[in-house]
């Protein structure tokens, strides 16, 4: 009986805290926004990405609107973007949670038309997104770049 009673009394505490928000998915929920792309050499704001949880609970990265050049094209991309408007183009791909970071996808450099793996995150001090492109799946071989919403 007293086994009974531990166990009914685990499942209730695991329950408990079942459905409610954490810590790590309100950092999540957080990156979900617009943010101003900032070019590494020059520190101008370059464009306006969207970050959204499509349908599939994977989140994608949209041009919203470009600072400059407002009619320029992705000429380098290869595939379906290849010279596609980049604005309203996809840079981000099939980011998947996993606790405080969305990984596992792909980000577009819409300059050299290269995709590298990615990685996002939110600075808590700061407030900006990290995202980090890399060569590697585990983001040994890559750079960050910081946004701002």
């Amino acid at each position: 009986m007293q086994k009974i009673r531990t166990s009914l009394l685990l499942t209730l505490v695991a329950l408990a805290g079942y459905g409610l928000p954490t810590a790590a998915q309100a950092q999540i929920d957080s990156v979900a926004g617009f943010w101003k792309t900032v070019d590494d050499k020059t520190g101008e704001v370059r464009a306006i990405v969207h970050i959204y949880q499509a349908d599939d609970g994977l989140y994608y990265g949209k041009i919203h609107a470009m600072l400059r050049y407002a009619d320029a094209r992705c000429l380098r991309c290869d595939g379906d973007d290849k010279g596609k408007p980049l604005q309203g183009l996809v840079i981000i791909r099939d980011m998947k949670p996993d606790r405080d970071v969305l990984k596992g996808g792909r980000v577009l450099d819409p300059e050299t038309g290269k995709q590298y793996y990615c990685s996002i995150r939110l600075d808590p001090q700061t407030g900006r997104l990290v995202l980090r492109g890399s060569l590697d799946k585990r983001g040994l071989l890559g750079r960050n770049q910081y946004w701002i919403r």
